[in-house]
């Protein structure tokens, strides 16, 4: 009892600091507690201790010289990741609320990285997958896409739009703030990526053009950019580029959420971070935010049916998504025979707690307290395996961990949500759509 006194003693200490120290200070991991003395937190302690850890890896670890995201924690430190970083931007949102940074350290940090977006290499107002976290130069992802990608650019702008709505004051560095999304908003030529096509592309090369010609259709994680590329005020796509592109663009119509396809959990996650998934679009009488918790459901019920190949598989222990993996490096886990190895992502099951509370809480509870080693410095490690020996990864990933910040978030307050479903031109999308908001 005198350990839990000290720890919660510790922890509420340095809550009052966050507003003048740029480190975060959080909860230890379990295992430094004898058995017996291992503090019981309730479910918001727990998700406090998840979400001020992970904290910690968009402030502390965000890059020195453009404040950026990096791609993991594990590979080179000066690649950034523009989807990760618009994760990012929500994050220190999240920080300001809960008071993990003052709002004006967020604003600097957000000011400090939106200009160095503002000069960095660019392609019809798209960004590249990764950057050079110093020298804002683009880093090829591989061979051909090395120009705009513009997924991960929808993912960049999915936090801006929500930054330019909550940093809503009068002070000169909010103004500017404001300004400088709204330059990086409206610079992204959306049409460009269409080619002339009814449909949006992914990628475009200076050097390969539109060579890797990867057509966005549903269903996977990448609505939002749709969403984007129709409500944005200066380079837009006509509302029936969404419909025969996304809605009727299905290359296997297998991949409907409509259907029982558990497909990797990302799927539910990324493009809802700051679009709430309580709306319907026409293709099913139901609710994207119903859809993605049936498919979360089937996720978790594939893992408990899998507990006999999978002994450490169960109720508490599930969740695949895209994540790295002990066998191939990172894969896309599935529930499927051929995209299941055993490889839980703890990602998976926390970022669906919008879709399912009780379920996530208490795999994010079981993860906290029966796996140590899977705490770290920036919060739940990627992912863990324990069909081959005892295999923890030891990375945490910008696009792994920012879902998982967030998600708690709005399951707990609806601020992302709130604050990118308010802004005039994201109405004006979803209105041209024709989607119906609960």
């Amino acid at each position: 009892m005198n350990n839990m006194i000290i720890y919660l003693a510790t922890l509420f200490f340095f809550q009052t600091l966050f507003g003048c120290a740029d480190a975060v200070v959080v909860s230890p991991p379990m295992d430094i507690y004898p058995d017996k003395e291992k503090p019981v937190l309730t479910d918001q302690e727990l998700m406090d201790s998840v979400q001020m850890q992970t904290f910690k890896y968009f402030w502390d670890y965000g890059h020195p010289v453009s404040g950026l995201s990096r791609e993991r924690s594990n590979g080179d430190d000066e690649i950034v990741t523009s989807g990760g970083s618009g994760f990012g931007i929500m994050a220190i949102i999240v920080g300001v609320e809960r008071g993990y940074i003052s709002r004006d350290e967020g604003v600097n940090r957000l000011n400090k990285m939106y200009e160095f977006l503002k000069n960095a290499d660019q392609f019809h107002g798209a960004f590249s997958h990764w950057l050079n976290g110093s020298t804002g130069k683009i880093k090829p992802f591989s061979e051909k896409d090395n120009g705009g990608d513009l997924v991960e650019t929808a993912f960049l702008i999915e936090g801006i739009i929500t930054s330019r709505n909550y940093f809503s004051g009068t002070s000169a560095n909010e103004v500017k703030l404001r300004g400088l999304a709204t330059e990086l908003w409206e610079g992204v030529d959306w049409d460009w990526y269409r080619n002339g096509n009814d449909y949006l592309l992914w990628h475009w090369s200076p050097n390969y053009n539109f060579d890797m010609n990867m057509p966005l259709r549903g269903f996977n994680e990448t609505q939002i950019t749709y969403l984007l590329a129709v409500a944005s005020p200066t380079h837009n796509v006509a509302p029936s580029v969404y419909t025969t592109g996304w809605v009727n663009g299905a290359s296997n119509y297998e991949q409907s959420l409509t259907k029982d396809t558990a497909k990797p959990l990302f799927w539910a996650h990324y493009s809802y971070i700051g679009l709430d998934p309580k709306f319907t679009d026409g293709t099913s009488s139901k609710t994207y935010h119903t859809l993605f918790r049936e498919r979360t459901l089937e996720n978790r019920n594939w893992c408990v049916k899998q507990s006999n190949k999978f002994p450490y598989y169960g109720e508490n222990q599930w969740g695949l998504t895209a994540s790295d993996d002990p066998f191939v490096g990172y894969m896309a886990h599935e529930p499927t025979s051929t995209g299941d190895n055993g490889t839980i992502s703890p990602t998976a099951a926390l970022s669906s707690i919008v879709y399912t509370p009780e379920e996530s809480l208490s795999a994010m509870r079981y993860f906290y307290e029966e796996h140590p080693k899977l705490w770290g410095a920036y919060g739940f490690k990627d992912a863990y395996n324990l069909s081959s020996g005892d295999w923890y990864a030891e990375s945490f990933l910008a696009i792994d961990q920012g879902p998982i910040i967030t998600m708690i978030e709005n399951y707990r307050t609806g601020l992302l949500w709130k604050y990118f479903m308010m802004d005039p031109d994201i109405q004006n999308g979803i209105s041209q759509l024709g989607w119906n908001v609960e």
